[in-house]
């Protein structure tokens, strides 16, 4: 199967992660329905789109403005503005039922880490934002000045797995009582007794990574959109998710092996468990040396592929 080459433009936006993978996974029938739940900068769509016939259909999810400029001109693409935590509403207000497979790219794009008006790094200075949808609520700033040192701590902890947590939460508190920290280099002057010298740049991406995952609620958007997702696909579609930490690929994980986030099957009366998926591929698929070593961003995705069985 040949993939459609992506522009400059898309390129620049996001390149594509295990993109042969997950199209291969999706397993993907010429005239199905399929859904992208992150459609970013549309190279996962595009690779979809080459796999489908001119009688499939591909539905594209994304709250970011800017990846409105990466639509592609198809008649059988339908643009989604929206979180895909409302997955099931948006394709009922489409009229589609059921689908054929869906792919969730949870990575951050490129163009969100590159972009220092978004926030979204430490490699630059600009507003603490970290909004996917930087057209409504709150900001890491609004995070880092408004919530307590207990709400900050377990912040820090449960999303950054950072064990300083509590001091750092702390000492947060005490800097933003003498001025507020609007910007990244307000935030890492405070925090950089912090991060040492050796792991500096990992405790700055667990810092920043616990603000993003608070400021757009990522953790229960993921569930929310399993939990629909199951109900959206078909019997015998597929469901395959890109992740990049520990804390959404064990999500992912206990979904697909349970139809539950805390790992426990479901069983009969005679102890027989069961559950609503078949696992395609039991250990998680990497991407190869040679992409990471194109797509350095790549190195932690882990790719997960499941099929509906009908059981619920």
């Amino acid at each position: 199967m040949k993939y459609l080459e992506m522009s400059e433009r898309e390129t620049f936006y996001h390149t594509p992660v295990l993109l042969r993978e997950s199209i291969e996974g999706l397993h993907i029938r010429p005239w199905g329905v399929y859904v992208d739940l992150t459609f970013g900068g549309g190279g996962h769509s595009r690779g979809i789109l080459e796999a489908l016939g001119k009688n499939g259909k591909l539905y594209g999810f994304d709250q970011d403005a800017d990846a409105e400029a990466n639509i592609p001109s198809d008649e059988r693409f339908v643009f989604v503005r929206g979180n895909f935590r409302f997955l099931f509403n948006f394709l009922r207000y489409h009229g589609v039922e059921q689908v054929d497979g869906i792919l969730a790219d949870l990575g951050v794009s490129s163009h969100h880490f590159d972009d220092e008006r978004r926030g979204f790094s430490f490699r630059y200075d600009g507003e603490l934002d970290m909004r996917m949808n930087n057209r409504a609520g709150q900001t890491a700033a609004d995070v880092v000045n408004t919530y307590s040192e207990e709400q900050l701590a377990d912040v820090f902890y449960t999303y950054g797995e950072l064990r300083s947590s509590r001091t750092l939460a702390a000492r947060i508190v005490e800097a933003r009582e003498k001025a507020p920290l609007h910007t990244i280099r307000d935030l890492l002057a405070v925090v950089k007794p912090f991060a040492g010298r050796e792991k500096e740049k990992k405790f700055y991406a667990q810092l920043f990574q616990s603000l993003r995952i608070e400021v757009n609620d990522e953790l229960q958007s993921l569930r929310e959109m399993l939990e629909q997702a199951l109900s959206a696909l078909k019997t015998g579609g597929r469901l395959a998710v890109i992740t990049y930490h520990s804390l959404e690929d064990r999500l992912v994980k206990s979904f697909i092996r349970s139809g539950r986030f805390d790992g426990m099957s479901q069983q009969d009366f005679y102890g027989n468990r069961f559950t609503p998926f078949r696992i395609i591929n039991s250990k998680a698929i990497t991407p190869s040396e040679a992409e990471i070593a194109q797509n350095p961003r790549a190195r932690s995705a882990k790719l997960r592929i499941a099929e509906k069985t009908g059981i619920v």
